[in-house]
């Protein structure tokens, strides 16, 4: 990378959001932009998660780009080998290798306000850009608890999106921390192998079954001769989750009849009734993610599993100590215990207008316009942003919305001329944000009764958005400029001058419309 290279946009992350970011500046015919990435391959999480028995619980014809239908995967819901795959069949599709920089990590950005330019320290050198797009993704740096002991625990120890594949489970006394989405794949895909597996459980998941079959040769065959097919199965899926939305957001009552069913579906597998009372949740389904599986419950009522319904408090030695007192030997210890979400190790990483972080910034909780700019941060763009994570459905329909804004954004810094930044006025963030809350009110993942990753330090849920993917897409399709004010070069970059008033006056543009969110 040469020393002071530059170029008008820097994505950040090779995930789904950085890779359809790639894609979607290629198709607008930008062509002057890279991919920097931290490890040395694409694939975001579903390159970092490789633990056994990682699958995503969104099937597989929607959890794929509409710009890149795949019409042969091998199943209704992939496996990470297979989704890793795709990326990389993306990736090379669309010729964006030439765009990539691998071992990049990236250590600061900096806004230069008088070069109206972001100064971007990686690991492998420095650049500079005009447009910043992070696409780092949540679900990117794990999050292990502080548990006192622990450094001195003799065994082995690791996250399940680190996973050690060198490490031999078998016979082995194993400890399993943590019961989302990740621990209930996990569960199932060890026990038959290890001597003794012993789940800590702080709070159990409602599990549903997973429809996952494998998809016939005649079925790929016909997606691959009639495109149109793909489309359409993409379309069902698609449909039926949208009008599964407002019982999540406005009428969380009508979850008792899924409740219902998942009871049955524990019933089904575990005979014990003490043991199906310490798998009961005393939450409302959808609170937190509802977790797909067909082989966790059977996975627990094996012989060689233990539950341990109380989180892991300390470890002494080789023994893991619950909350409850409960004493546990094992040889090791797989942590499934989520990610920093809500408070993003890249956020500390951002130094914005006025010299703060955007992790300073973000103290009293995460807030971005539409889920994209925050305020104080000039052409600086984020995917999968604050409050537009899913609970029941797919996250790419969210982030091509957020593309869609992308590309807008690039063509009003076009339409302004000039060397020229955006950035959004914190009324209109605070606005957006105070709507947003406002719909969140009513949602399950606030009134259900439990304690998520959805939600921040201060309680805040800062993660979900509280309506439909469409909604979104309406909210994101095209950039209001009476949301941001216009930053011409200067020694200290001026406010007060909303964008669609420099833009009337300096190119005689009108405004667009203003989209809100919807009630």
């Amino acid at each position: 990378m040469a020393e002071h290279e530059h170029v008008r946009v820097v994505v950040v992350g090779s995930g789904f959001g950085g890779l359809g970011a790639a894609v979607r500046l290629r198709r607008e015919g930008i062509t002057d932009f890279v991919v920097l990435e931290r490890a040395a391959s694409v694939g975001g999480t579903w390159r970092d998660n490789s633990y056994p028995g990682c699958a995503c619980d969104v099937p597989s014809h929607l959890y794929s780009f509409s710009f890149a239908p795949y019409p042969d995967w091998p199943r209704a819901f992939s496996g990470q080998e297979h989704i890793r795959a795709y990326l990389e069949h993306v990736t090379d599709v669309f010729h964006l290798r030439p765009h990539l920089r691998f071992n990049s990590e990236v250590k600061k950005m900096t806004w230069d306000g008088e070069r109206l330019r972001w100064d971007i320290e990686t690991s492998s050198g420095a650049l500079s850009a005009d447009v910043v797009v992070s696409a780092t993704g949540p679900l990117s740096d794990p999050k292990t608890p502080d548990i006192p002991g622990l450094d001195s625990f003799p065994g082995e120890v690791f996250h399940s999106a680190r996973w050690n594949h060198d490490y031999d489970l078998r016979g082995k006394r194993v400890a399993v921390v943590g019961t989302g989405a990740s621990a209930i794949q996990i569960v199932p895909a060890i026990q038959p192998r290890v001597g003794r597996l012993t789940l800590f459980q702080r709070t159990p998941p409602w599990v549903m079954p997973r429809a996952d079959r494998a998809i016939s040769g005649a079925e790929r065959a016909l997606h691959r001769a009639l495109p149109f097919t793909t489309r359409a199965r993409r379309g069902l899926l698609w449909g039926i989750r949208e009008l599964q939305v407002q019982a999540f957001t406005k009428h969380p009552e009508e979850l008792g009849f899924v409740e219902r069913l998942a009871k049955r579906n524990m019933a089904h597998a575990i005979k014990d009734p003490a043991l199906r009372a310490r798998l009961t949740p005393d939450y409302r389904i959808g609170c937190k993610r509802i977790l797909l599986s067909n082989t966790y419950y059977p996975a627990l009522a094996q012989p060689n599993v233990d539950v341990v319904t109380s989180g892991l408090s300390e470890v002494r030695g080789s023994t893991l100590v619950a909350a409850d007192g409960t004493e546990t030997e094992v040889d090791a210890i797989v942590f499934g215990t989520g990610f920093h979400v809500t408070d993003m190790p890249i956020a500390d990483r951002v130094v914005g207008a006025e010299g703060k972080t955007l992790a300073e910034a973000w103290t009293g909780g995460m807030e971005a316009l539409r889920g994209a700019s925050a305020a104080g941060f000039p052409n600086w763009m984020t995917i999968i942003g604050p409050n537009t994570g899913l609970g029941n459905s797919s996250m790419i329909l969210m982030i091509e919305s957020q593309l869609n804004y992308m590309a807008d954004y690039l063509r009003q810094l076009d339409v302004l001329g000039g060397e020229a930044a955006l950035d959004a006025r914190p009324g209109a963030v605070r606005a957006w944000n105070r709507r947003v809350q406002e719909r969140m009110e009513r949602t399950v993942w606030n009134t259900g009764g439990c304690t998520s990753w959805y939600l921040d330090a201060s309680g805040r849920n800062t993660t979900v958005w509280p309506g439909t993917t469409t909604e979104f897409r309406r909210a994101t399709r095209r950039v209001d400029l009476g949301e941001y004010d216009v930053v011409r070069p200067s020694a200290e970059p001026a406010r007060g001058v909303p964008a669609e008033k420099a833009v009337s006056a300096e190119k005689g543009a009108d405004k667009g419309p203003r989209e809100e969110v919807s009630a």
